[in-house]
């Protein structure tokens, strides 16, 4: 089944638990949050506490995406916050394998992402040990990217693989998507989307999300 993911990093702040309840009410039952630290990726994004704050407010998914370098530091923290998925990117951490299973000791889900440049056979010996891949449709660290045509091709090549190996694999696109793009991905393999701006814009979100689900 696919699942829209919204990002709640384009939601508006002043009244951010009226927006959750909004999601929610639209049938949204994941929401993806963006960690960023300003090293992995240049800007700085919320953290711990703005998550735990939050926490209480929905029983949504916290689909948590670590754009942190050594993100093994601080798993133990966003499983307290409330973390139901954490992603790390294989790009930041040294020893991918053993902060995956680092994340899955705590009984939550673990992911891998992928940069754009990075290929997916990076990540193939972990793709029957992980329970997500995210492939970066934009580089990391800026909203309102245009998607990247090849991202396609990575997300189709995962599905070949995990269809192999992990049948339940969770395949994840993050960036670029909206209404126009969106086919692109769910039509590649991906099973959860995304989606920031093409949520949020306008303060329509029931009208963004109809449109994004049509566009599927």
């Amino acid at each position: 089944m696919i699942k829209l993911a919204p990002s709640i990093l384009s939601a508006d702040f002043s009244k951010l638990g009226e927006e959750l309840k909004n999601l929610e009410n639209n049938g949204i039952e994941v929401v993806h949050i963006d960690v960023m630290d300003g090293n992995f990726v240049p800007n700085i994004s919320l953290g711990l506490p703005v998550i735990k704050s939050i926490r209480k407010e929905t029983k949504m998914i916290f689909d948590v995406h670590l754009m942190i370098e050594n993100p093994s530091r601080y798993i133990e923290d966003f499983v307290k916050s409330g973390a139901d998925i954490i992603t790390i990117h294989y790009e930041a951490d040294k020893h991918v394998d053993r902060t995956i299973n680092y994340i899955k000791s705590f009984g939550i889900k673990a992911g891998v992402s992928l940069n754009p440049g990075t290929p997916v056979s990076s990540i193939k010996n972990l793709i029957n040990v992980v329970d997500m891949v995210l492939i970066m449709s934009v580089n990391p660290g800026f909203g309102g990217q245009k998607y990247i045509e090849y991202s396609s091709d990575k997300i189709r090549e995962v599905k070949e693989i995990s269809n192999k190996l992990n049948k339940e694999l969770i395949i994840e696109v993050d960036g670029g998507i909206n209404k126009d793009t969106i086919k692109k991905a769910v039509d590649a393999g991906a099973n959860f989307i995304v989606a920031g701006s093409a949520v949020f814009k306008n303060g329509n979100i029931e009208g963004n999300i109809k449109a994004l689900k049509e566009g599927m």
